[in-house]
């Protein structure tokens, strides 16, 4: 029986999370690396039908002209990762996917990211709707190139400002005409993309804090066309430990008074969170989940700041000063360090693949079993990782049920 060819476009594609994801699935399709970190892996969900890391198509767009070797290597010798074995015995792979990665449309960027460009041939678009339309036309020639059983736009570019909402955006017939509009920002990038998506009934997954889907009007669209949807923003490290800690406390009746978390971190995406408007964005997604687990709002500080000798490298600090019994003031601290790529990577692949199995069985619209991978899962307000991971656990055992 034929595999499943399964498309995968990555939305900042030369970025270090999209190249990790690349390179790291043509090392595991040749059997050079393990699947530590994939949760796919687990004895739980091994039994479902996945698409394997061979059966992967990369293509994508982005702003900056480069290839997937030149950003692993610049990659390793910033941060020390990857083997240099992996590199040479995947060049063909790397290449390849390269020769799929289309410049992306200049329209919708943020400040910080427009620096960024460097692509001579990236497309000006006038309107929203020109650049959906090229989006679309990309993403339809990989889809006939390759001759793809499933299609899933994964955006895993840089961290977007905040983008304002207002009525036109809560239903589809206003919000369509607004596209036509030269003289309005209709959406921001990561919506364009979502918007391709969803109209040719291909899958989105955000793994950003940036807008992407998360609008009425885009709901509406991928109800009439099928589009499956997941976001947004991947929980990886700082947040993840929040949301497996919080529980603790909120279990054993204990009261956090405050919870400050200090981050500092390098590679672009820092640079990007270094202007003050795009960090807001990945602000607001940190430090909302305490309150959400436990009930109330202690006082709360997140900061994130930009180091660049750290590379892709990211160091977490956290203090909660937290209430006990007969009112005694007590502290717990804890440091998280991780490759922040090698993090994210291995949930964005096992997004794509628990997609898969939901697009073979006919699944429409949003995936909220998916919860327990992302800081602000969509139509979701539990924010507990097991009561989470729980709820992905019996979505699988529910289907088989019936």
């Amino acid at each position: 029986m034929a595999r499943r060819r399964v498309g995968l476009w990555l939305v900042g594609a030369y970025g270090g999370v999209a190249t990790t994801i690349t390179l790291g699935l043509a090392a595991m399709a040749r059997g050079l690396a393990g699947r530590t970190g994939l949760v796919t892996e687990l004895p739980e969900l091994r039994g479902l039908p996945l698409p394997e890391p061979g059966d992967f198509l990369v293509g994508g767009h982005d702003i900056r002209r480069t290839t997937f070797a030149a950003s692993a290597a610049e990659f390793r010798d910033n941060s020390g990762v990857f083997e240099p074995s992996w590199l040479e015995a995947c060049r063909d792979d790397l290449a390849a996917a390269s020769a799929r990665v289309r410049p992306a449309p200049r329209i919708g960027l943020s400040r910080a990211v427009s620096r960024l460009a460097d692509w001579p041939d990236a497309p000006e678009c006038r309107t929203a709707r020109e650049a959906v339309d090229l989006i679309a036309a990309d993403l339809a020639a990989f889809e006939k190139a390759e001759a793809l059983d499933h299609l899933i736009v994964l955006n895993v570019a840089s961290t977007e400002p905040p983008f304002p909402i207002d009525a036109t955006h809560q239903e589809w017939r206003a919000l369509r005409p607004r596209l036509e509009d030269p003289n309005t920002a209709a959406l921001p990038s990561s919506s364009l993309y979502a918007l391709a998506a969803i109209e040719a009934g291909h899958t989105y997954i955000n793994f950003t804090p940036s807008l992407g889907a998360s609008l009425p009007a885009l709901h509406e669209r991928a109800a009439s066309t099928g589009s499956l949807l997941a976001g947004k923003d991947g929980k990886t490290g700082e947040t993840l430990m929040k949301t497996v800690l919080a529980p603790m406390f909120a279990h054993r009746n204990l009261r956090v008074q405050s919870w400050v978390g200090h981050n500092i971190f390098g590679n672009r995406d820092g640079v990007v969170l270094d202007d003050p408007i795009s960090k807001s964005s990945k602000v607001e997604t940190k430090d909302r989940v305490v309150a959400q687990i436990l009930g109330y709002k202690p006082s709360s500080l997140v900061t994130i700041e930009y180091i660049p000798d750290m590379g892709d490298w990211k160091t977490a600090w956290d203090h909660i000063h937290f209430q006990g019994f007969l009112g005694t003031k007590m502290t717990l601290q804890f440091t998280w360090q991780g490759c922040d790529s090698l993090l994210a990577a291995p949930l964005a692949i096992d997004l794509a693949r628990l997609a898969d199995v939901e697009k073979g069985r006919g699944a429409r619209g949003p995936m909220p079993h998916l919860a327990c991978f992302f800081k602000s899962p969509e139509g979701v307000e539990e924010n507990d990782f097991f009561k989470q991971f729980d709820a992905l656990l019996a979505h699988y055992r529910d289907s088989e049920a019936s």
